[in-house]
């Protein structure tokens, strides 16, 4: 599968880029304990995480009289970025950026993530100049990233036939979807590998099979 039809790679960041599944269990685990809720494990996690996150956490038990999403959301968010530099890039995504430039694709970032924060920890990384867009959301509800994605693929002024978008969820799939480009799906993040590939699209275990497989 030669990456020569695309001319812009759309890349999900957290769970796709960046290896940060355990970090999300850890921090909501500690609101669960809080309230004497049942831990997540990673199977257990990989069967409730979903888009939009208010469900999510209707399936983590949470009572919304007690608990409100705007509550949980920022104490999620507030134990999740005070310990965000423990994670670490997925093994192969400097190599595949890197491989991807010089193949003379262009790439972007479209997250879930607070725009402020995807841009600093992006930059942290070192990782910006590999971008022409970073794109985050401006409120920390992590609800959709669709009406952000129309607003990139126009920014990119290119046909969406030649742009793949790579995500770790069945929502970049949705959204690839709704925005009319490819999607590859890496099964390293926030969804199992039998949810991706039940959807019928193109998943991969890792970065590094992507990247094998698109000739990275």
């Amino acid at each position: 599968m030669p990456l020569t039809r695309y001319h812009h790679l759309i890349w999900d960041w957290n769970g796709t880029l960046l290896d940060d599944l355990d970090l999300c269990i850890d921090v909501m685990n500690a609101l669960l304990d809080r309230r004497q809720l049942p831990r997540l494990h990673r199977a257990r996690y990989h069967a409730l995480f979903d888009f939009p996150v208010r469900t999510y956490y209707e399936r983590l038990g949470f009572d919304p009289v007690e608990d409100s999403f705007a509550r949980l959301s920022v104490e999620f968010i507030s134990g999740y970025d005070a310990r965000r530099l423990e994670s670490s890039l997925h093994p192969a995504a400097r190599r595949v950026l890197a491989a991807a430039s010089a193949a003379g694709l262009r790439q972007s970032i479209l997250s879930a993530y607070r725009q402020e924060t995807l841009h600093e920890i992006v930059q942290h990384f070192g990782l910006a100049a590999h971008f022409d867009h970073i794109a985050g959301l401006a409120n920390i509800d992590a609800h959709s990233k669709l009406a952000l994605g129309h607003a990139l693929v126009r920014r990119l002024a290119i046909a969406p036939a030649r742009i793949l978008l790579v995500g770790d969820t069945l929502h970049d799939l949705e959204v690839a979807r709704e925005l009319g480009v490819d999607c590859a799906l890496i099964a390293a993040g926030h969804h199992p590998f039998e949810r991706l590939h039940a959807s019928g699209a193109p998943v991969f275990a890792d970065l590094a099979a992507f990247a094998a497989a698109y000739g990275l």
